[in-house]
């Protein structure tokens, strides 16, 4: 029997460690990773230069006591007497701008939903071309609109309403209106771009089914535009916490806001403890708005899952 014949032997090539297409790749990820970290140095160091030892040192000065030891002595003190009622008026004042500023966006979104473009545009600009003017200009338009002779008041003595003119100035009449001209523009952009999302199809749909404005409303609209609700109503309520210049010019002594009485503090009785103090209860006012917000937006999904379901 004839032996079997055995092909040659291919020579064996040699493969350096890391050369085949595992290694690149693996190369090639590692310098994007040095690269990436390379340009994210900058940001990274003007978040903690900007944001995180601000915050930091201003804890710490929260807690510093005068004689250098830890102590709780500024928080225990903004949260009682004075402090504590310009706390609350703060936290009344930006509920009652949320509200005020939620309501007249809603209508006026709706509104210019219902434009054409062109007009929609032009509606859209007068709302937020005033968002570029200074806080501080603004204000003072207020106050000579809102004084005992100013346009309002001279507009409804003209009209003979009873009562007038009235106090419209330095309470917390004048500082709601004056602090929802500020926060309106944010809150018609968010329900504007909320509202252009709905599928009108599904209104639609709806009353052809047999329902009618107000059900379609409640249980179609709403519902859709609730997420756009949520968010901005947040947004002004955080917003307004740290507001000062509206509050400052238009209010009295009883609408005097947390961001004012910090600025007492440091300016007047050059205490840096408890303006940190406060600062830092704003703070967590703030983080307490964005979790509310988070647990919103997790509600709604797992609604809209159950649905899908």
């Amino acid at each position: 029997m004839a032996a079997p014949v055995l092909a040659p032997a291919e020579p064996a090539v040699a493969t350096a460690p890391g050369s085949g297409p595992g290694g690149l790749r693996r190369r090639l990820s590692g310098r994007r990773t040095r690269f990436g970290l390379l340009n994210a140095t900058p940001v990274v160091v003007y978040l903690l230069v900007l944001f995180i030892y601000p915050i930091f040192s201003t804890l710490l000065l929260s807690v510093e006591g005068e004689d250098g030891g830890f102590t709780l002595h500024w928080y225990a003190d903004a949260l009682q007497g004075t402090n504590l009622d310009i706390l609350l008026a703060t936290l009344r004042i930006s509920a009652e701008t949320s509200l005020l500023s939620l309501v007249i966006g809603f209508l006026l979104a709706y509104w210019i939903t219902r434009l054409r473009p062109l007009w929609a545009g032009l509606v859209m600009l007068v709302v937020v071309v005033p968002h570029f003017i200074s806080a501080l200009v603004r204000t003072y338009g207020w106050i000579i609109l809102l004084g005992d002779h100013g346009l309002v008041n001279e507009a409804l003595v003209g009209l003979h309403v009873p009562g007038a003119p009235f106090q419209l100035l330095y309470n917390e009449i004048g500082v709601v209106i004056g602090t929802t001209s500020v926060m309106l523009p944010y809150t018609v952009l968010l329900l504007y771009a909320v509202m252009r999302g709905v599928d009108r199809g599904l209104i639609a749909a709806a009353a052809s089914l047999g329902a009618g404005r107000l059900v379609t409303f409640r249980r179609v609209y709403l519902p859709l535009v609730a997420p756009g609700l949520v968010n901005a109503s947040v947004l002004c309520f955080i917003l307004c916490l740290g507001y000062y210049v509206t509050p400052a010019l238009m209010g009295g002594p009883k609408q005097t806001m947390v961001a004012a009485l910090i600025e007492e503090q440091v300016m007047k009785n050059n205490q840096w403890n408890g303006a940190s103090a406060h600062g830092v209860i704003l703070l967590l006012l703030t983080f307490a708005g964005l979790l509310l917000l988070q647990l919103f937006k997790k509600a709604g999904e797992a609604r809209r899952n159950r649905g899908a379901a």
